[in-house]
């Protein structure tokens, strides 16, 4: 039986052979080219002053806060549906992660949640763009700057993605990004850090290689920091993605219209939404079933296996999982949160990966129609 991945790249000639340039050439005094030249080449894609090449958009969170001067004793909001790496760099730091709803629809941060959640301890958001979505980012900016809250937008499955003909990952002092292997852009891991901000680029700059001030050619450390690099040979490989960017995001956005052509007469069945002024990326194509299925998503997911369809649960709550469970905070959101605790329960992701085919859509869609019968 055939298989459908999840998730995962589009490889071509090119990236094989930026990366066996790489290997060969980026060392000595070469040895950071590919690094500065995918670092320039994402600024002006996104549309930003600096673009800084990471290992992963985990790390991107973590320099953000800690170059924001954020710790202990304070409290950052980031949305109760996500992966946990949204959330992770908080407790890095030593401050507090407070969970707030999601909007019915974007399945994104609430802009009204969010402002219910601050506290005079509250110093920075992290909106999550959520499978390729986007959240209002303009309420959420109106309420972060009108409370003096640092915005960290973590734009890891969402590159390409646009509010109001702005790219993904500009709306916050600092973006972040995931080219994970499971991403649009991969460079099998890595991730990227961008902002307008000199301070903040430079800040940065220094954290991410052990607290070396720029030039420093003595190895005389100015603090304790953190090493948070990139190789050449994935930077090569992120340039080549990088140049080949739109042919991917139409492939994902194709990919999600073979969907929606199947799937759409379903009553019943919700798929991602791209409201007025959104560009969906599509990252993962999801399917949400109302109540009246009497389907949770475990369920689902072993009906769709048993047609032999992969497939991968929504996010639960991050005030459900284990890691936060038994925190004030959590106890808290799970009384709070109604959307994310109702979308949760019934959604799962379907094969997105970008070696996808309408033929095979049309195999999957077939195992969904019999799952729900």
């Amino acid at each position: 039986m055939k298989s459908f991945p999840i998730a995962g790249p589009w490889i071509t000639q090119k990236e094989i052979d930026y990366v066996a340039d790489a290997a060969a050439n980026a060392w000595y005094g070469n040895a950071n080219n590919y690094n500065v030249r995918f670092e320039r080449a994402f600024a002006e894609y996104i549309g930003v002053r600096h673009a800084v090449t990471l290992p992963s958009c985990t790390s991107a969170i973590h320099l953000s806060l800690a170059a924001l001067g954020i710790g202990p004793g304070d409290e950052v909001i980031v949305p109760d549906i996500t992966w946990i790496a949204s959330s992770a760099p908080i407790t890095y730091v030593g401050a507090e992660p407070v969970f707030a709803d999601v909007d019915a629809d974007s399945w994104c941060l609430s802009a009204a949640s969010f402002e219910d959640c601050i506290t005079p301890k509250t110093r920075a958001v992290i909106p999550v763009d959520l499978y390729g979505g986007m959240p209002d980012m303009n309420a959420i900016r109106k309420i972060a700057d009108a409370h003096g809250i640092a915005v960290i937008e973590d734009a890891a499955e969402a590159i390409g993605s646009e509010y109001q003909g702005r790219k993904a990952g500009v709306f916050g002092d600092t973006g972040t990004f995931s080219f994970h292997g499971s991403k649009t852009l991969t460079t099998g891991e890595g991730g990227m850090l961008v902002t307008n901000s000199d301070e903040l680029h430079q800040r940065v700059e220094i954290l991410r290689d052990h607290g070396r001030p720029r030039g420093d050619r003595m190895f005389y450390n100015a603090e304790v920091a953190f090493k948070y690099k990139m190789s050449a040979m994935q930077a090569a490989l992120g340039l080549a993605q990088l140049e080949r960017i739109e042919e991917l995001i139409a492939k994902k956005r194709k990919i999600f219209g073979w969907y929606r052509d199947e799937l759409s007469s379903i009553n019943g069945l919700r798929l991602n939404q791209e409201p007025e002024g959104i560009k969906n990326s599509y990252w993962m194509v999801t399917i949400v079933l109302d109540p009246e299925y009497g389907l949770d998503k475990r369920t689902l997911i072993e009906r769709l296996q048993a047609q032999g369809i992969d497939s991968r649960p929504f996010f639960f709550p991050l005030s459900d999982i284990p890691a936060y469970r038994d925190k004030e905070q959590a106890r808290l959101a799970r009384r709070r949160n109604r959307v994310a605790y109702t979308v949760s329960k019934t959604a799962v992701n379907l094969p997105s990966a970008l070696k996808i085919e309408e033929r095979d859509i049309e195999t999957i869609c077939r195992g969904v129609r019999a799952a729900l019968i």
